[in-house]
């Protein structure tokens, strides 16, 4: 254990493998193994905070609960919703805190928090810290409640106190309680109404999981990972952010910070994608190509979606550095993200991937005028350099975006039934076959990351996965050989970067994930198995990923839970446990 509570107040932030969220597909909060909320914006997942310890413990706000010398025991969700149990003993005396945000018909936006009979007086402490803790704070006391600032109404079922920074309550020894924070104001809670509330949360979520079905192999594994996607999606227009937090370090103590509060082309394409082939009834697929559809750029001297947007379809703001301390000590803290202007063809490729699976699942067409108008811009702009899938800084030609174009372009030209438009699109792909062919192989005969150059990216694993190349070619070959020289410790892959020594930063768990997958097509199954568990090694009991892992210290690394990994492990497990079924 790497932080200290004494007295359950945090003096040092939790290890990111701590921390679990409850949700209502339009927000989250986070919480560490004490029942504590570290992260909570109201009302959607980019919106300023409320509770920010987890950036800065003293300043940040935390809603507490504090049971000295308790000891956490466990957690987890009840059935396939994003209810939490958290779970603490004192003096060998079980203490459960169950959260949620309401869900469903007739439920306020807020968190709710039910305690079990306490063995010992228990102080349940908000401070909050509206606005990223730059706004100041103001709470009024009326009808046996707390308004925070005029937007938020704290009920308990025991007697608030006040003071300049906090509100509190104490659950005495021998009774059981419940608090709610709202974004609204409501009547008084009572047992019923909160019961009420539980119930119709429990039923949203398990409705939405009846929309897949998966039995096989690391089932535990595939409901975890989809529960995560589901927390990260934005249930009133459909786009999935790429992690519910911003500015949680891939390099501790450094300045490599990101705000992944948005919705990435690439990632939402790839989620898509492992939905698909994991059986999704198509509800959530469609709603991507809404989502994509409206955040259609019409600025024609600009491509025609920005590489990730908000979710009230825009690009994402440019950075703002915040007045907070950093993941233990690791600034700065940024809001918004300036890669939003970036020219990056991957993202387009990933969207044709996508629609292709849908297209051909489905049997549908929706939002065809959008897609082909992506398809007509990759087939127009295949040859300009870009910023790649690690959103470089300078523009190259990157390989990896000219492959996923040749692929996107020659699968959607089976859905046009305009015959020269899909002749075009093929006679394209053909072309940037030939010029990977001709420019993209290094000296040892590998997928270069760049066009004319030497250093090799895991992401090329990805290309017979996309249906580029065949896996046991011999470029294939040649790449595994130098990612496994060069990139490659404790079956956990690194990933190569022209900005930033990659060695510095944590094992990249998608791109080893993809490895596996890799491996999976090369019916060299015990391999395959034997990478997704080291990458699984670096998700935690809840289940979720982080971005990164240092196989050094056992430590996650980046923002949480991120979505572009477990949709990694969602089709590479699609494809193991296929694989399985055909072994001879």
């Amino acid at each position: 254990m790497t932080f200290i509570k004494k007295g359950m107040a945090v003096l040092k932030a939790p290890e990111i493998r701590d921390l679990g969220l409850i949700g209502d597909q339009k927000t989250v909060a986070v919480l560490d193994r004490w029942g504590s909320v570290l992260w909570y914006c109201p009302r959607r997942f980019d919106y300023p905070s409320l509770c920010a310890a987890l950036l800065d413990p003293d300043n940040g706000g935390v809603w507490h609960i504090r049971i000295p010398n308790a000891v956490a025991t466990g957690r987890r969700y009840v059935q396939d919703s994003a209810i939490l149990e958290t779970s603490l003993s004192f003096k060998d005396q079980p203490f459960t805190i169950t959260d949620w945000m309401p869900a469903g018909d007739c439920s306020p936006n807020g968190i709710c928090r039910r305690f079990s009979t306490a063995p010992s007086d228990v102080q349940i402490v908000l401070s909050p810290a509206p606005g990223y803790a730059r706004d100041a704070l103001k709470f009024e006391v009326a009808d046996q409640c707390v308004c925070i600032n005029g937007e938020h109404w704290l009920h308990a079922s025991h007697p608030i106190s006040v003071n300049d920074r906090s509100v509190c309550f104490t659950l005495p020894k021998g009774e059981s309680g419940w608090a709610v924070l709202v974004d609204g104001a409501v009547e008084r809670p009572t047992a019923s109404l909160l019961q009420s509330w539980y119930d119709s949360t429990l039923s949203y979520w398990n409705e939405i999981a009846t929309r897949i079905h998966y039995e096989g192999p690391y089932i535990q594994q595939i409901a975890d990972s989809l529960r995560a996607l589901r927390l990260l999606t934005y249930a009133p227009n459909g786009g999935v952010i790429a992690a519910a937090t911003t500015s949680l370090p891939e390099v501790l103590g450094g300045s490599r910070n990101y705000d992944y509060r948005y919705v990435w082309l690439r990632d939402t394409g790839m989620i898509v994608s492992a939905m698909v082939r994991a059986g999704s009834k198509g509800i959530d697929e469609k709603r991507f190509l809404e989502f994509i559809c409206a955040s259609l750029q019409a600025d024609p001297n600009k491509p025609p979606l920005p590489p990730f947007m908000s979710l009230d379809f825009q690009s994402a703001p440019s950075t703002q550095v915040l007045p907070l301390a950093g993941y233990r000590a690791s600034s700065p803290v940024l809001i918004g993200n300036t890669a939003g202007q970036q020219l990056q063809l991957d993202g387009f490729g990933n969207v044709l991937l996508a629609a292709k699976l849908i297209y051909g699942q489905h049997d549908t067409r929706d939002h065809w005028e959008t897609v082909s108008k992506i398809a007509d811009f990759l087939a127009e702009h295949w040859r300009q350099p870009d910023h790649g899938i690690w959103e470089e800084d300078e523009k190259e030609q990157y390989t990896l975006g000219k492959v996923i174009a040749s692929c996107g372009l020659r699968y959607i030209a089976e859905f046009t039934d305009d015959k020269a438009q899909a002749e075009r699109w093929r006679n394209t792909a053909r072309e940037i076959q030939e010029y990977v062919a001709d420019h993209c192989i290094n000296a040892e005969g590998a997928y270069a990351t760049i066009a004319g150059q030497e250093a090799v990216d895991v992401s090329a694993v990805l290309f017979p996965i996309w249906g580029f190349v065949a896996a046991d070619t011999p470029e294939m070959v040649a790449t595994l050989r130098v990612l496994e020289r060069d990139y490659c410790q404790s079956d956990l892959y690194w990933r190569h970067l022209e900005n930033f020594d990659s060695r510095k930063e944590g094992a990249f768990l998608a791109g080893t994930i993809w490895v596996a997958q890799y491996w999976v097509m090369r019916n060299d199954l015990t391999r395959a198995r034997r990478i997704l568990d080291a990458a699984l090694a670096y998700s935690n009991d809840l289940g979720f990923f982080a971005e990164e892992a240092d196989p050094q210290s056992g430590e996650m690394l980046g923002n949480i839970p991120q979505a572009f990994t477990h949709a990694a492990l969602i089709g590479a497990v699609i494809d193991y446990e296929r694989a399985l079924q055909h072994k001879p």
